[in-house]
């Protein structure tokens, strides 16, 4: 079944900008965000799993560096996206980032593919496959939100414990990072149905995984409701067939930047479906899922090998800015 996927208008672009944070330190309002951030690190320390409003979430963002322009231009970005190689109703970009605690430094990686999960905690929808997605481009990787958005992030997790994962080296100073823009859609009229978690119940074996709302069309209120589950819940499991006992928080995305953040080992997650307001048109949800993780040992033996290059066509290097 094909589909047409739009591209990005010329008109109203902003120039790619890198992000100082350093040049906020100067500014009062810095440290006003500061400790608001570090409110949510507080709660994040303590539960492992924080959801940040709109209405607070645009301006701690603003009070990291990120433009007024870029928020405007980010809800527009999901339009770039790409055909998914194994769901028709799914359309992604992807980028690589490495965030480095020594040198304070966020640096994009090289492209690589998608491995298959197949020792993770995920029951697969394409078994043994390798996902290529195409590449974000430098309208993603130039915007302040996105930027101010790994900056966040980075700031929440700091120095967090979390429960490893197998085959991870925990003794870097480095963290891999994950940026996916991802639509889902649903179009009832050729009888396409919107899956934001396919697999069901799962975990996705990062360490910290950041889910943000850019925008939805036609999307029904009870729609891409997420469940986390406690660990001893079934993977694969539909949401029909969970331990209402199990489930540790329920979310959901509806307002512009609306961001979850979770230690991902210490959960199992599931999303449930995209429902369409009206049938006779289709359905839209735009997100950046951001999965974070310490590189893989040598002996990981899952997907692709790791590597730290840095990517030569689009390269980035903004500064981290950690307490």
């Amino acid at each position: 079944m094909a589909f047409t996927f739009k591209a990005a208008s010329s008109a109203g672009r902003s120039t790619p900008h890198n992000l100082n944070v350093l040049q906020r330190r100067y500014h009062a309002e810095f440290y006003k965000t500061v400790a608001k951030v570090m409110a949510l690190r507080e709660t994040y320390l303590q539960e492992r799993i924080i959801f940040v409003k709109s209405s607070e979430m645009v301006p701690i963002l603003k009070g990291l560096g990120a433009r007024d322009e870029d928020f405007e231009l980010i809800q527009k970005i999901s339009d770039t996206t790409g055909p998914d190689p194994t769901l028709e109703y799914r359309t992604v970009t992807s980028a690589r980032y490495c965030l480095d605690f020594e040198t304070r430094c966020i640096q994009r990686l090289e492209k690589r593919p998608c491995g298959p999960k197949t020792e993770e905690p995920y029951k697969r929808y394409d078994p043994g496959v390798q996902r290529e997605f195409e590449e974000a481009p430098l309208e993603m990787q130039g915007n302040t939100v996105v930027q101010a958005l790994m900056l966040f992030k980075a700031l929440v997790f700091h120095k967090v414990p979390i429960l490893p994962r197998e085959k991870l080296d925990y003794t870097s100073h480095q963290w891999v990072c994950t940026v996916l823009n991802v639509r889902i859609f649903t179009d009832d009229r050729q009888g396409v149905q919107g899956e934001p978690a396919p697999g069901g119940v799962h975990s996705d074996g990062s360490d910290h995984t950041m889910t943000v709302f850019l925008g939805s069309s036609n999307m029904r209120s009870d729609s891409a409701v997420t469940y986390l589950h406690d660990n001893l819940e079934t993977t694969g499991a539909p949401l029909w067939e969970t331990n209402p006992a199990l489930i540790r928080a329920r979310v959901q995305h509806r307002d512009f930047l609306d961001t979850l953040i979770f230690a991902d080992n210490h959960y199992k997650r599931c999303v449930t479906q995209l429902n369409a307001c009206d049938p006779s048109d289709r359905a839209l949800r735009d997100m950046l899922v951001i999965f974070t993780r310490r590189p893989k040992r040598d002996d990981h033996g899952l997907g692709h090998a790791e590597t730290q290059a840095l990517h030569t066509t689009c390269p980035l290097q903004i500064p981290l800015w950690l307490p």
